[in-house]
């Protein structure tokens, strides 16, 4: 199994040793992250930690690529939590790696990512974008309003400074 850490290392700390209770020593679980030291629960004798900044440039990340594709990962999961952390390298790995996708949230809640699971991504997507619940109404309405506020204030910019440069002049 492959997991990134694109999230907060608290959510691995808790996840990584029922992982470990539940599968033993049938599991090896490689990691990618961004952060220094091991999480909890981590077996370092079985797997691996690949740690984003070690491939700075695109050759670096292509050789990182082929070799995640080559270890041959069943799975690959994915913390996707509400902070921006590894976003660009979650996705290329999710894209890359022939593996069977599942999404872990901040929660400790996880799914597969599939089709059969469509309701369940959109419900994410929508809670992730602000559409749900009272938002579902507030975030529409502040996007159409939106345009108007910008023009009111270059409006109102545009005045201010036409009304100095008559006072001054």
């Amino acid at each position: 199994m492959l997991l990134v850490e694109s999230g907060s290392r608290s959510l691995l700390d808790r996840f990584l040793p029922g992982l470990n209770a539940q599968f033993g020593d049938a599991l090896t679980v490689d990691i990618v992250t961004c952060y220094p030291g091991e999480p909890e629960g981590f077996c370092h004798d079985r797997a691996r930690i690949y740690r984003v900044h070690d491939y700075p440039d695109r050759r670096s990340r292509s050789r990182l690529y082929r070799e995640l594709r080559d270890n041959g990962y069943d799975v690959i999961g994915i913390l996707c939590t509400a902070e921006p952390i590894m976003t660009k390298w979650k996705w290329a790995l999710a894209f890359l790696a022939p593996a069977k996708l599942f999404i872990l949230n901040e929660n400790g809640d996880w799914f597969w990512f599939d089709y059969s699971q469509w309701r369940i991504m959109v419900h994410f997507v929508a809670f992730r974008a602000g559409l749900t619940g009272m938002n579902a109404v507030l975030t529409p309405l502040r996007l159409l309003v939106l345009p108007a506020t910008v023009g009111y204030l270059l409006l109102y910019a545009a005045w201010v400074h036409i009304r100095r440069k008559k006072v001054t002049a």
